[in-house]
């Protein structure tokens, strides 16, 4: 491997390290009947989106799609000293994912998952218990991410066969829309591309349009695996096909940073968790920027962008300061760079919230009544769970319906392209 596939691998060894899976934690007991009663009256006629869900991979799914010559070569799981993990041949890929709602409703704090998916809720990883839990949260759709890292482009790279490494991405793609058909259109898995071939890249990003898929996710910084920036030329036909689409792309936190390079040494694993996750959100505001400053967004007018697990607190801030950075740091991007970082940021991103109060209730307006996304995280530990309505009903309570209507629904609607 690389210099940079190490360092990529070893920030997510940490993130989704053996501490996180180990016994402990605390159980948070759920009253389910009580807490999940569907949409709240108020919210009556709107389909909510929730645009930041994780699905498991099952066990099987790589396998039960592998074309002949794959099968006994495709991601398989295996359990290891109790814990389920993923393999590729000998090659340990990983666990499973978070998933921290128990097959009771429970659910467990202070770590990343359950160690088996037995223990977990079968929602993580099936359609129909997910599908019922969605009615019981209120929720009539989930843009859906992978929850391991078995699909990651600098695993695979790593595996030194391309053939199999694109086979793996485009099985996953095929359980993704297969998923989105089962559901009834409900459940919309965003794809993945073999981003370090270039020609397989660009045909698989086609295949996707054509299936249906809604939309793309990416590394944040594609170079720390060895594949050229999104300033590269190297990009310039895929980018095309995603403004002439409206396929957006979308950064799940900011992968690209290691917040545990920013806590202090002697913690526990809680408390470094809790950094972690707070500061990979506020990363977004470095996507946001390296966006802005690249001139891509004046090449490519009608591309998308979706700031996803982000927040929406920060944004505010990091627009302000770009604002400032314009006039103070950018005297030789003046011909390039044809609109400011607000109206960019109109035209082009989408942030989400989910636990937030003070954003939705006091910045939502600020922010762009139309740039704001509403998500979950389900299953995973920072999950808006349970009680999803009541938090709806307190951030979003106090506007009209037309704007509910829009940030929980018809912004979502529109980004994805979605068939309601």
């Amino acid at each position: 491997m690389a210099d940079d596939d190490v360092e990529v691998a070893s920030a997510a060894r940490k993130y989704w390290s053996a501490d996180g899976y180990k016994p402990g934690g605390v159980l948070r007991e759920v009253d389910y009947a009580s807490q999940s009663t569907g949409l709240d009256p108020a919210l009556a006629g709107i389909k909510i989106v929730d645009c930041d869900t994780h699905i498991t991979e099952a066990p099987d799914l790589f396998t039960s799609r592998a074309p002949a010559k794959f099968k006994d070569r495709m991601p398989h799981v295996k359990r290891v000293n109790g814990t389920d993990r993923w393999f590729v041949g000998d090659r340990d890929f990983g666990t499973l994912g978070g998933n921290v709602i128990r097959n009771d409703n429970h659910k467990l704090l202070g770590r990343l998952a359950f160690p088996t998916l037995d223990e977990a809720h079968p929602g993580g990883h099936e359609i129909a218990p997910r599908l019922q839990a969605m009615d019981d949260m209120g929720v009539y759709a989930q843009i859906c991410y992978h929850n391991s890292g078995v699909t990651q482009a600098g695993s695979l790279m790593s595996l030194g066969d391309n053939a199999l490494a694109v086979a793996v991405i485009k099985t996953y793609n095929d359980a993704a829309i297969e998923r989105q058909k089962a559901s009834g259109e409900r459940l919309f898995t965003l794809g993945h591309l073999p981003i370090w071939d270039k020609a397989e890249m660009e045909k698989e990003a086609r295949r996707c349009v054509d299936m249906g898929i809604k939309g793309f996710v990416l590394p944040d910084t594609p170079e720390r695996i060895g594949v050229p920036s999104f300033t590269h030329d190297y990009w310039d036909e895929f980018l095309q096909l995603c403004n002439d689409t409206g396929m957006p792309l979308n950064f799940h936190l900011n992968a690209a940073i290691d917040p545990n390079t920013l806590t202090w040494e002697g913690f526990q694993f809680e408390q470094t968790l809790s950094v972690v996750a707070t500061m990979f959100s506020i990363g977004n505001a470095a996507t946001l920027g390296n966006w802005m400053v690249s001139g891509r967004l004046d090449q490519y007018p009608k591309l998308k962008i979706g700031l996803i697990e982000s927040g929406m607190g920060w944004v505010p801030f990091a627009l302000e300061a770009l604002e400032h950075q314009f006039d103070e740091m950018l005297p030789t991007m003046s011909n390039v760079l044809t609109r400011r970082p607000w109206q960019y940021f109109r035209d082009h991103f989408h942030c989400t919230f989910w636990f937030e109060t003070i954003g939705p209730k006091l910045l939502l307006e600020t922010i762009g009544v139309e740039n704001v996304l509403f998500e979950t995280d389900f299953p995973h530990p920072t999950s808006l769970y349970p009680g999803v309505q009541a938090h709806i009903m307190n951030t979003l309570g106090g506007y009209d319906y037309g704007i509910r209507k829009k940030v929980l629904e018809t912004n979502a609607v529109k980004l994805y392209n979605l068939p309601f």
